[in-house]
């Protein structure tokens, strides 16, 4: 009798336990069995003082526990999250920042460590991040933060907004906002868990 009561005990605190995940975690909880995972990427950028768009395809290549590269326009064009090092490539001129140091990408790799490690730690608690949830996709949004009012206002980036499959874990898009209205739009396909991934894709 005391081993059935041990065992419905257990049976209940797990039900609650899975029950208590968040809309987040359960919709990335497909990356906890994967250690990598590669997409197409179609890339749209569009500059709102020049009012035009130009589009780019490529590949997306992901590593955990912190490893984001999407590359497009044969590598002429990056944005590579190697750890806490993020580097922006633009027609082979690049900027390397760190997020330890640089408010506009601490939540960010945040936000993408969280997703590489299938939801282990929740981001709806971290600063300037907000997720809800249109049908079958959940969307994350990120506002960078920082304590420094006149910092704040010069932030080049602000928002990111990352949309993820419910169902699947897939990355769908990602779109980083500027603070002159333009943006560049990332648009994910043919989304594959546990592929191979040479470390050589995430140097800039």
């Amino acid at each position: 009798m005391r081993n059935f009561i041990a065992t419905m005990a257990l049976s209940i605190a797990c039900f609650i336990s899975a029950g208590a995940q968040s809309t987040f975690q359960k919709a990335v909880s497909h990356f906890s069995k994967a250690n990598t995972a590669t997409a197409s990427v179609t890339v749209n950028r569009v500059n709102k003082a020049l009012k035009n768009k130009v589009t780019e395809t490529g590949t997306m290549w992901m590593k955990s526990p912190d490893k984001v590269s999407i590359s497009s326009k044969n590598g002429k064009n990056k944005l590579i999250m190697n750890g806490t090092t993020f580097t922006m490539k633009m027609n082979g001129f690049k900027h390397t920042t760190s997020s330890k140091t640089n408010a506009q990408f601490a939540t960010f790799y945040s936000v993408f460590k969280a997703v590489l490690n299938g939801g282990k730690t929740d981001v709806d608690q971290l600063p300037g991040v907000s997720v809800s949830q249109k049908g079958t996709t959940v969307v994350v949004t990120i506002v960078p933060k920082t304590a420094d009012a006149k910092k704040q206002k010069r932030m080049m980036f602000t928002s990111f907004v990352l949309e993820v499959n419910s169902r699947t874990s897939a990355l769908e898009s990602l779109r980083i906002n500027q603070r002159n209205g333009s943006y560049t739009l990332y648009t994910f396909s043919a989304f594959k868990f546990n592929t191979s991934v040479a470390d050589t894709v995430f140097k800039p």
